[in-house]
């Protein structure tokens, strides 16, 4: 998809608790599914409207089939001033090099964020009621504007606090030390973000360096002593019972849950104990070739042709061109080399020769 194309609501990847709280207007319709019943809305006619300051009104006004070409238009309006008002900006402040290059390399989060700026400024625009004479530069203005606007309205539509302050009681309840009170509002403002933090509830190692600048103590500023800090100011938030479902429970409910890595998949896990070993496992797999491959090459025999050829497009199909499953479990350069072996020989006349000496009388001696 390119920076000019319309991106359509159907294929907008939403977010857990992304919605927002006010009624929200008709999605973006698909092109090719609703080209039939949807109004075609130019840029041109939109931007008109807006300037005559009646564009809010007719948008009110219209079915819900007729207000999908409206979005249709102010999206394609809307999309390259968001990406570059607001998204570059942002990405480039999170250190996503690759994110703020263009549109087509968001992924993830960052793409979903991009796509919840866009329908807010689309829904500002469309709800406009004054005349908009250079439509570019007010879209430029409200872009940043309309992105925290929905950024409060989503946090609130799953129970987040919009701007999270500290209170007096919860400043008391923490003996108003202040890297406590930060980490409250870093709480409370984790709480109502869409991302995850791996297979942590938290995001312990990022709060761990924050603690490292509030207190001044970078030896003790690991993630387990942090981890012990949320306890420590959760135990204070949980006084207020009823508050603490509604803003802290409520909100962490509508993120993914974390999931861990598998057993064994970092650097220091140990590794799980196996039932055989790898050789062990090589050389059960191998013997099950070659019962197969005595099998195919007695049955090609019965026909007509070269048994040294039948013996070696067999022992190639079976034992070259397999499809490799039952190595992907083991790390690279780990394990027999029997393939390679078996490649080279069959390379070479005289070594052909021999195993199609050694392998017809074992054919042979089994067949019944």
């Amino acid at each position: 998809m390119t920076s000019a194309e319309p991106r359509t609501a159907a294929a907008v990847r939403r977010r857990p608790g992304s919605t927002n709280a006010r009624t929200p207007g008709p999605k973006i319709p698909n092109q090719r599914r609703d080209a039939r019943t949807t109004p075609t809305v130019s840029v041109q006619h939109l931007t008109e409207l807006a300037g005559a300051g009646t564009l809010g009104g007719i948008v009110a006004e219209a079915g819900e089939g007729g207000r999908r070409g409206y979005y249709t238009a102010a999206y394609a309006l809307c999309h390259p001033v968001v990406f570059d008002v607001v998204t570059r900006k942002v990405e480039r402040r999170r250190g996503h090099a690759g994110c703020r290059r263009g549109l087509r390399h968001l992924t993830g989060p960052c793409l979903d964020a991009f796509y919840d700026d866009v329908e807010a400024l689309v829904d500002h625009l469309l709800a406009t009621t004054t005349p908009i004479d250079d439509l570019p530069a007010w879209l430029a203005y409200w872009a940043p504007r309309a992105a925290v606007d929905g950024h409060r309205r989503r946090r609130g539509a799953i129970g987040a606090l919009q701007r999270p302050r500290m209170t007096a009681t919860l400043a008391a309840g923490l003996d108003h030390d202040q890297w406590l009170m930060a980490l409250a509002l870093e709480i409370l403002t984790w709480v109502g973000v869409p991302a995850t933090a791996g297979a942590d509830l938290w995001p312990l190692d990022e709060w761990a360096q924050r603690r490292a600048l509030v207190t001044g103590d970078q030896a003790g500023s690991t993630p387990a002593v942090v981890a012990a800090d949320v306890e420590r100011v959760l135990a204070v938030m949980r006084r207020r019972p009823d508050w603490y479902a509604d803003h802290v429970e409520r909100p962490l409910g509508h993120k993914p849950a974390p999931v861990a890595a598998p057993p064994g998949d970092g650097v220091t896990d140990p590794r799980p104990l196996r039932a055989v070993d790898e050789h062990d496992a090589a050389d059960a797999h191998i013997a099950v070739l070659a019962g197969t491959a005595v099998e195919a090459i007695a049955a090609g025999l019965n026909r007509p042709g070269d048994p040294a050829a039948t013996v070696v497009r067999v022992l190639t199909s079976l034992f070259l061109g397999g499809t490799g499953a039952e190595v992907l479990d083991r790390a690279p350069g780990v394990g027999p080399d029997s393939d390679e072996r078996l490649s080279a020989l069959l390379t070479d006349p005289a070594a052909v020769a021999g195993i199609v000496d050694r392998v017809l009388p074992i054919v042979r001696e089994l067949e019944p």
